[in-house]
């Protein structure tokens, strides 16, 4: 048995993962923007909501289902998408990920930037729903491509974020030298070379890039220059509106941080709205995704489905935030650390650490349905 797999919990995992990566990767999974007040804020605000009980229920079956991106959800969390997850696990990536999400039967969202084709990670995953993440290119021929390559691999869902216009200023990567993908240099070198097995993972794989872009020339420079550089904008409402009309499916808008925004996002086509901070990635000092969902759901219609994400490392972050008014939860840092961990068995063990978290609180609280939680048995701390 692997260690990832002895793994007690989302904790457990960073600390191997941390074992394992070179600093620069390490850091580039878990740091945030600027001070990284946001970075820490968000997994500490859970808890400030504090839990109250029901006495003598039953709880011999317990029901963990939700909707995610229209399609039923043994869980209420599902896999986020982020970029270049070959980084983290240099032979497999996002298959693995994938693989680990069939297993679950939970949806999986793949990046624009992933670095495994589209069609590869669908064979991986082909009985659980798919959903493809985009950002706003300036040439909206790439945006079509990537949507029509998508629907031909079977994805059914699609995610636009709007929250990565300009690139946050991620302070630990200049510090490292990092760039996506990694350029070699005497920093990035001397890092690598104190994790021989990931150097040796490295050599051995393909060179790690934007694979589903392969015309795209970005002139070697760094996900965060393709940011600034190629996508668009001047990008509006009227934008997304035509996006998710191409797309003509399940369709969320991601980086939502206002009850106002949740209004026009549904008034322009999206049937989910995906509450985010970027894992605090962006903009520091940002609300805590945990206080903004309330008056979401009070704006929307309850068929809207609302996401959210941002410092999920507990089953019971996953049901403060659906008691609080989301329909589904996605996880990014907890699955990446299980990944970078140990790969397929990782993530494996990061959904289970999850789900079994999950279950657990249902009983606890006795409340056995998932869809019968609500705000009733949350106190935020004076």
């Amino acid at each position: 048995m692997s260690k990832a797999s002895r793994a007690i919990n989302i904790d457990d995992l960073r600390t191997l993962a941390k074992a394992r990566l070179p600093r620069m990767v390490f850091d580039y999974i878990d740091g945030g923007a600027e001070d990284e007040i946001t970075l820490r804020r968000q997994v500490d605000r859970y808890t400030d909501y504090e839990l109250q009980w029901n006495s003598l229920v039953d709880i011999s079956k317990i029901d963990t289902t939700t909707t995610v991106f229209g399609k039923p959800s043994p869980l209420p969390f599902f896999i986020a998408p982020t970029a270049a997850s070959r980084l983290f696990h240099p032979k497999e990536g996002e298959l693995a990920v994938a693989r680990a999400a069939q297993k679950a039967g939970i949806a999986y969202s793949a990046s624009t930037l992933a670095s495994q084709k589209l069609a590869d990670i669908s064979a991986a995953a082909p009985d659980v729903p798919k959903i493809i993440q985009i950002y706003v290119w300036k040439d909206r021929g790439i945006v079509k491509e990537l949507l029509d390559r998508a629907k031909e691999a079977g994805f059914t869902g699609c995610v636009l974020t709007v929250d990565t216009i300009v690139a946050g200023a991620r302070e630990r990567d200049p510090r490292n030298r990092f760039t996506v993908p990694p350029r070699l240099n005497r920093k990035t070198v001397s890092q690598a070379l104190a994790r021989p097995g990931y150097l040796m993972d490295m050599f051995t794989s393909p060179k790690i890039g934007p694979v589903n872009f392969e015309g795209l020339d970005t002139g070697g420079r760094g996900v965060m220059n393709v940011i600034n550089e190629l996508f668009d904008r001047t990008m509006t409402w009227k934008d997304a509106e035509w996006m998710a009309k191409e797309w003509g499916g399940p369709f969320a808008i991601k980086g939502v941080a206002t009850a106002e925004d949740a209004v026009r996002a549904v008034d322009h086509g999206a049937s989910a709205v995906w509450v985010s901070n970027h894992g605090g990635r962006q903009i520091d000092t940002s609300v805590p995704v945990i206080d903004l969902l309330p008056e979401m759901r009070a704006a929307v219609s309850p068929k809207i489905e609302i996401i959210a994400d941002g410092g999920v490392r507990r089953g019971s972050h996953v049901l403060k935030l659906i008691a609080r008014g989301a329909t589904s939860v996605a996880i990014g840092r907890a699955y990446l650390y299980g990944l970078a961990a140990g790969g397929e068995a990782g993530v494996n063990r990061a959904i289970r650490i999850l789900k079994d978290d999950v279950e657990r609180g249902l009983g606890l609280l006795g409340v056995p349905r998932l869809a019968d939680l609500d705000e009733t048995l949350l106190r935020l701390r004076s």
